[in-house]
């Protein structure tokens, strides 16, 4: 193992969006056993730091790659196509129209029903957000294309949460 390596590397698994999440989590939980701080507690103290810094970047590559959003990001950034989420703002009008009639929706909600609707139509345009992202990266090689498609799952997400204080508030 390199630490260096990137993610994809490190889990043996080719650099693209569609992944086994299956093979994933498997890989993730050999990798922990391999490098676990406890394997290395004869050879010292040293030794069990430089496990634990494996340990830590193991992990934080599990979390990138187990999460498609997190993943079309990082596939996105080692492509030459940073995000810059918190410069770049842009988004098309016909989206960001979108975006304010899901916000009506989710104010003018007084039922649990409601939300559920604004629910299941938030989530059907986050799978095709995803779809896009996995044809960008994986099919036509666009990861400047696909940055934008995950600025767009990024609101999808932040909305995602507002729709579940939404549904506590009105169960309360």
């Amino acid at each position: 193992m390199n630490l260096q390596s990137d993610d994809f590397e490190l889990f043996a698994v080719p650099a693209q969006f569609a992944q086994d999440r299956t093979y994933i989590d498997s890989r993730w939980k050999e990798l922990q056993r391999e490098a676990h701080p406890d394997r290395f507690a004869a050879q010292g103290a040293a030794a069990q730091r430089v496990a634990m810094q494996w340990s830590v970047r193991i992990n934080e590559a599990y979390q990138r790659l187990k999460d498609p959003l997190k993943r079309a990001a990082y596939l996105c950034e080692l492509r030459g196509a940073p995000l810059r989420a918190e410069d770049n703002t842009a988004m098309p009008t016909a989206f960001l129209m979108q975006q304010m009639e899901w916000r009506e929706a989710l104010e003018d909600a007084q039922t649990e029903a409601d939300v559920d609707r604004l629910d299941d139509e938030v989530s059907q345009a986050r799978r095709s957000l995803l779809a896009e992202c996995a044809r960008l990266l994986d099919e036509a090689q666009d990861p400047a294309g696909a940055a934008q498609q995950v600025r767009a799952l990024m609101f999808v997400a932040r909305f995602a949460r507002d729709i579940e204080a939404r549904r506590e508030q009105l169960q309360q």
